[in-house]
């Protein structure tokens, strides 16, 4: 396969910032459809890039032009989408967080070894270079025996950059059937799996709505989590953090401190024990503002999966694990316990 086609199935936000024109931008990609309820949307992508519209996805999927989609809807029709996709013969790239059930993630998963299809989950954050050398210094044993944790993902709410403003889906329960915790929490939850390359095995959880009047999903989520090897540390997800934006992680180690996407001019800092600091300047965390010039590497990686018919480096299990630790802080706020998480 010389040129994969791909087709995309919701022309919103995320869509428009990363996934179209990332595509654009990769010499192996063609965009050969777009397809999204509000039409006007699919039009306005065609215009620009050329390719066919619809209304429906399961029209688009009839194409066989399309080798692979990303699914960019709504939560609630990740898994439909998805699973409708590589019942077609499609590849999928499917945002995150991949459905809004253990069941429908497990679906997924099964119509894509049915079918022999690549299915990967788009968690970016794995991608960014800071997050990359981190993972590095860990597994080197850089920071000797990990302890503890702390890391966020903030920023003043989806209504500022969604297409529909106010009245985005993201603030509707039967649309996105998870908030903040979902939006910004599962990038979190995944990149602490990634780094530190253990599994989050319980979670203590407060999830609530505290900023957003009218809003029927959390604006604000504290989680405690504890891994496997015994690491315990703290996540927060916010939509409430009106000042600026937060996308930082700290890990601590018995030989130091890393700490990601913390200072303004590093985007890794190790401070050692003995009193040592090194910076690492290894450029800017991706940002949807940028319109897919900076690379997030999700595209990049998944056509090259399909190109060279090898595993996508996020599969279907990956996104799976990394929902299972948002379903147990769900189920951890609202019974008043810890929940171990069901993999």
């Amino acid at each position: 396969m010389t040129t994969v086609k791909v087709g995309i199935i919701g022309c919103g936000s995320i869509a428009s910032h990363r996934h179209i024109p990332e595509y654009a931008n990769h010499p192996d990609v063609e965009i050969v459809a777009f397809c999204d309820v509000k039409l006007e949307r699919a039009e306005e992508k065609a215009a620009k890039y050329g390719g066919k519209v619809y209304e429906s996805y399961e029209e688009m999927l009839a194409n066989h032009e399309i080798d692979a989609v990303s699914v960019c809807t709504p939560n609630y029709l990740h898994a439909p989408a998805s699973i409708a996709a590589l019942n077609a013969g499609k590849h999928v790239l499917c945002e995150k967080p991949m459905a809004t059930s253990k069941e429908e993630a497990e679906n997924m998963i099964s119509a894509a070894k049915k079918n022999g299809r690549k299915l990967m989950i788009g968690h970016n954050q794995r991608f960014v270079r800071s997050h990359e050398k981190a993972k590095q210094l860990i597994k080197e044993g850089e920071i000797g025996k990990i302890y503890s944790f702390r890391t966020a993902f903030g920023h003043d709410g989806p209504e500022g950059w969604s297409v529909d403003g106010t009245n985005s889906w993201f603030f509707k329960k039967d649309e996105a059937f998870i908030g903040a915790m979902g939006d910004l929490g599962v990038h979190k939850t995944d990149l602490l799996r990634y780094i530190l390359g253990d599994e989050i095995s319980e979670v203590s959880a407060f999830v609530g709505t505290l900023a957003k009047e009218g809003a029927s999903v959390d604006d604000n989520a504290v989680c405690i989590l504890k891994t496997e090897s015994g690491i315990i540390g703290t996540l927060a997800a916010s939509w409430s953090y009106v000042a600026g934006e937060d996308n930082s992680t700290i890990i601590y180690g018995e030989k130091g401190i890393i700490r990601l996407e913390e200072s303004p001019d590093y985007s890794l800092i190790v401070q050692y024990k003995n009193g040592e600091v090194v910076n690492y300047d290894l450029g800017k965390i991706q940002s949807n503002d940028e319109g897919g010039q900076n690379d997030s590497g999700v595209i990049r990686h998944f056509i090259g999966s399909i190109k060279e018919d090898r595993e996508t480096p996020i599969p279907g299990e990956e996104g799976m694990k990394s929902l299972n630790v948002i379903l147990a802080a769900l189920e951890s706020s609202q019974t008043g316990k810890s929940v171990s998480v069901k993999n």
